[in-house]
């Protein structure tokens, strides 16, 4: 498939191709496929490399989907698996959030989606219980990622076999911000913060059905997910999954919101020509701005479903901070939960590297802006 832009019929036809299957369900994706579609092409300013690597990982997303449902007709017992999720950690990022959702899931209570079965949700052909070919191309992934990015271990940290982003299975749905985070496309942006993501979050429980159905120990513990994502779509999470609390990691957005630019900067240049860091730098500022202040009216709205988390706190004592959210989530700890966040903290004390250094002037801001635009959440919040 070759061509300077994309198109959604070549992108269908290439993940049949793929997969040899024809039957992609409810077909309701067309839509936010469609309008993703139309902004990377108007707006994205694609290199050559940006426009291949972009079509292979949409084709890919396409052939999961085709193959879920194949997944789904030869084993119907998955539509029978009931995944309890506890909470969904969304704060702003670069807030603490990656912290505390890997602290929260060696929790033997808990568990969460790791990252190799997020690119990898599904068995591959005559593959045994341990996913050893999935694990192995998770790696390399990761490899040829950090290649492309070397710098973005120091801002991130990345790990194939660790807790990641449930986010990454609703890049299936094509309603997610993680399309925003790689690529200039406020187009769809716009349509993605004003759509009903329940759709989107109907599919999430069915990823997360087929990954507890392939591991059955996961019956009996309850999911621990986390993305920023979910700030896009608060009164649908909750709805989605009735026992599930929303944790909110809070820290100053003069800190946070640059340092999410830099990031997206650095994962943009990627695929883009001439990234606009000041543009990039407004563009989540506002939207910020913006989702803070819809998170702030479903939390009046049902305020039991909440439980906060300081910055500040988190570093100052994560342990602590972890056994106080499993008691706020309903969970009384035990001596195995202590003892895996200890252990926790040690190894990830371990693996830091360089520190992240970033300015708001970058990225078109200001720290009195900044300020100014986010008032009412920091009298509220911090």
């Amino acid at each position: 498939m070759t061509g300077t832009e994309l198109r959604v019929d070549d992108l269908l036809a290439a993940a049949r191709d793929k997969t040899g299957l024809t039957e992609f369900g409810d077909d309701w994706f067309l839509e936010p496929l469609g309008v993703l579609v139309t902004s990377l092409n108007d707006e994205a300013r694609l290199s050559a490399t940006g426009l291949e690597l972009t079509r292979r990982r949409l084709t890919a997303l396409l052939a999961d989907r085709l193959r879920l449902r194949a997944v789904q007709r030869a084993h119907p017992e998955i539509l029978e698996v009931r995944p309890v999720v506890a909470a969904e950690i969304c704060g702003l990022p670069r807030t603490g959030s990656t912290l505390l959702h890997r602290l929260l899931a060696t929790s033997p209570q808990l568990t969460s989606t790791m990252s190799w079965e997020t690119t990898y949700p599904l068995p591959f052909p005559g593959e045994g219980p341990d996913a050893a070919e999935r694990k192995r191309r998770a790696q390399e992934r990761m490899r040829a990622f950090l290649e492309l990015s070397p710098d973005f271990g120091d801002i991130h940290t990345v790990a194939w076999d660790e807790p990641e982003e449930d986010v990454i299975l609703v890049d299936r749905s094509f309603t997610s911000m993680s399309f925003e985070s790689f690529h200039w496309v406020p187009g769809y942006g716009d349509w993605l913060r004003t759509t009903d993501q329940t759709k989107a979050y109907d599919e999430l429980r069915q990823w997360l059905q087929v990954l507890q159905w392939q591991q059955p120990a996961r019956s009996g513990l309850r999911w621990i997910l986390k993305s920023p994502h979910h700030l896009t779509a608060v009164g649908t999470v909750l709805d989605a999954f009735e026992d599930c609390s929303i944790v909110m990691t809070h820290r100053s957005p003069v800190r946070a919101v640059p340092s999410y630019a830099s990031m997206v900067s650095n994962l943009s240049a990627q695929y883009s020509e001439n990234v606009d860091d000041a543009g990039l730098g407004r563009y989540w500022s506002d939207r910020f701005v913006a989702s803070l202040r819809e998170f702030c009216a479903v939390r009046e709205a049902r305020p039991d479903r909440f439980v906060d988390v300081r910055f500040d706190a988190l570093l100052d004592d994560p342990v602590a901070e972890a056994l106080r959210v499993l008691r706020a989530l309903g969970r009384s700890p035990g001596e195995g939960d202590r003892a895996a966040f200890e252990s926790y903290v040690e190894r990830d004390r371990a693996s830091r590297t360089a520190a992240h250094r970033y300015s708001p002037e970058e990225f078109g801001l200001s720290e009195s802006r900044l300020e100014r635009d986010f008032a009412f959440y920091r009298e509220a919040y911090l």
